[in-house]
């Protein structure tokens, strides 16, 4: 359960993306983003942790939503997560065809997203456990790469490796560590927050946990603080080693294998196939996200079949335990990287991220309300505390403040767009919210559903809920 949130979590928002993030807020103000984000997504995952821990279900927060809140939002969040990753896949398979092209050149992408489809699909198909074996090596590789990268920036800020140390240099450049201010922070919070999605998979994963009660808080203790020293600690690695004004770090695409900051930091060691060792590593975290999505998607959709939310024959599981009918059709979705491939690499992996990226914090957003009102039912209906195998500790406080900070980051995702008025780009990065918005509003007014009374909520069982619709 470790590997699968750390495998999820960790990719190329860390790779990539990060140099973004410097060159846009500083060092100071990039660590100072990461930092929050990584509060927020403490207290989301301690409220995900004390409802997964006691009721370890395969719908996880999309069960939970529909008792502890109204069928209409499990509907909608369910739905949501899974239109969320089963982009995902699709993106990371158009990614992967451009990460391969480093190697391959006059190969089309088309034909190792279709490798990649079939591989991934494959591995999901066996079972659970071969899935989480795959995970593990996966996400393993990412893991090695990046304690290799902070041990290899220690050694090189402390001068002992790479010649001369920048001493602290960079971090008084120009306008450092807080280049552009507070909005420059704000800015940087939307890729911070999508760096850390797919923590919230320990979630989606406790239902096939062997002992959830046990395994899921302790994986969420191990998960965020290592997920949280690998960010924090490369952000103020590249901080001391690279100026924010370098012009390297803004060149964050999968094309630019060669000026990711972890290649540069590496080339600056004296690492001579620096670039193509990072090409391998970000090839195993795209293949790795690929690989958790699919997992955490086909899971999603069974859960909603299982409630009466999607088709009957998404119920349908093999010997093995696997959905397979819930996992060929999230696999289906990873054909549209075939034709975002064939019809133009990089803008089409871009618009598929665009466009799953919001539903990640809708997700959150979710996840908070649901704990809020669990706690509260299962107070009110008279049971003890002490009974939770984990129980938050922040609570109230803790569901409040994530929930604030995922509206923030939500409403000031693409603030820039919204003052300049460039409704082109505000449709694009806003477009996630009133679709959900929408889905919640017609299931509620077909169904007519309506909010779930704390007396009512139903905070014990593990058999899902039928829908009445």
């Amino acid at each position: 359960m470790q590997m699968i949130a750390i495998g999820g979590a960790i990719g190329t928002g860390l790779f990539l993306a990060s140099g973004g993030t410097i060159a846009s807020a500083g060092p100071g103000g990039a660590l100072a983003a990461y930092a929050v984000i990584g509060v927020m997504v403490l207290l989301l995952m301690q409220s995900l942790g004390e409802m997964a821990a006691h009721l370890p279900i395969a719908g996880s927060f999309q069960s939970y939503a529909t008792r502890f809140v109204s069928p209409s939002f499990g509907f909608a969040m369910g739905w949501n997560y899974w239109f969320n990753w089963a982009i995902t896949v699709a993106a990371e398979l158009v990614a992967a065809g451009l990460i391969m092209s480093f190697w391959l050149p006059d190969v089309p992408g088309w034909v190792w997203a279709g490798v990649f489809l079939i591989l991934l699909t494959t591995l999901n198909a066996m079972s659970s456990r071969a899935y989480g074996e795959g995970e593990f090596w996966l996400a393993a590789i990412k893991v090695a790469a990046v304690i290799v990268f902070l041990a290899a920036g220690v050694l090189m800020i402390f001068g002992i490796l790479g010649g001369d140390s920048p001493g602290f240099s960079n971090w008084t450049e120009k306008e450092a560590p807080f280049n552009g201010g507070f909005l420059s922070i704000i800015s940087v919070f939307m890729i911070a927050g999508f760096s850390f999605q797919g923590t919230e998979m320990i979630g989606v994963a406790a239902g096939e946990a062997e002992n959830p009660r046990r395994d899921v808080p302790k994986a969420l203790r191990s998960v965020f603080w290592r997920i949280m020293l690998f960010y924090v600690g490369a952000i103020i690695v590249i901080g001391f080693l690279i100026p924010y004004t370098d012009p390297n770090l803004l060149r964050s695409n999968e094309s630019d294998i060669a000026y990711s900051p972890f290649t540069l930091v590496f080339e600056r060691a004296g690492i001579a196939f620096a670039a193509s060792l990072m090409n391998a590593v970000i090839l195993t975290a795209i293949l790795s996200a690929g690989n958790s999505g699919l997992y955490a998607s086909a899971r999603m959709l069974l859960s909603l079949a299982l409630e009466g939310k999607a088709p009957k024959i998404f119920r349908k599981v093999n010997k093995r335990g696997v959905p397979m009918p819930a996992l060929l059709a999230t696999a289906s979705v990873g054909l549209a990287g075939f034709i975002t491939a064939v019809i133009g690499e990089g803008a089409a992996y871009t618009w598929l991220v665009n466009i799953s990226g919001l539903s990640g914090f809708i997700v959150w957003v979710g996840i908070a309300v649901c704990h809020y009102k669990f706690r509260r039912a299962y107070v009110a209906q008279g049971y003890d505390l002490k009974d939770l195998p984990y129980k938050a500790p922040l609570f109230p406080l803790g569901p409040i403040v994530a929930f604030v900070l995922c509206i923030v980051v939500i409403l000031g995702q693409n603030y820039e767009a919204v003052f300049n008025g460039e409704l082109f780009h505000v449709l694009s990065s806003y477009i996630g919210l009133p679709v959900f918005l929408l889905v919640w509003l017609v299931h509620k007014l077909v169904t007519r559903s309506k909010p779930v009374d704390l007396m009512d909520a139903d905070v014990q069982s593990l058999q899902p809920q039928r829908s009445k619709a």
